[in-house]
């Protein structure tokens, strides 16, 4: 296996610096490399596109996969300027690159600001004492849905 490229991290912090001075969102990149080339950019666009989830991985997340045509990142790297947060890590692991590289820590984001640390306090809670309520309604209704998937002759396993 290739040893980390220093460029790459570079140009994950190089978006960060460009598009958080451009009004797009938060000061995160993130590049997805396959094969030694970049396939994919990303960038926070939280505030621009009033999107809560545009984090810099997911934009390049989203971006590799329809290059690449698939939902899965096999053989990718992903460089990213910061420690992934909460739901960037569950992107991640669910689009499964090979290796993720980052720059500054979950600490560093959380001296400008961008403390995620109330989110992996949330996830050790009961869902009975967390911040939002998380409350089970029509469980029996919604297994149809489950029972259709598991006969569904044209599904894809991911």
């Amino acid at each position: 296996m290739e040893a980390p490229n220093p460029e790459f991290m570079r140009e994950a912090i190089r978006l960060s610096i460009e598009k958080m001075q451009a009004g797009y969102g938060g000061p995160f990149g993130a590049v997805v490399v396959k094969d030694g080339q970049i396939i994919a950019r990303g960038f926070n666009q939280v505030t621009s596109t009033h999107d809560p989830t545009c984090h810099a991985e997911v934009d390049a997340i989203r971006k590799a996969c329809t290059a690449l045509g698939t939902f899965q990142l096999d053989e990718c790297d992903l460089y990213t300027s910061c420690e992934p947060c909460p739901m960037c890590l569950g992107a991640i692991y669910w689009a499964r690159p090979r290796r993720v590289f980052y720059g500054n820590t979950k600490q560093d984001a959380a001296a400008i600001g961008f403390d995620d640390q109330f989110i992996y306090e949330e996830l050790d809670k009961p869902l009975s004492d967390r911040h939002i309520p998380m409350v089970e309604l029509l469980r029996a209704e919604a297994g149809a849905g489950f029972r259709a998937w598991e006969r569904h002759e044209g599904k894809t396993e991911y």
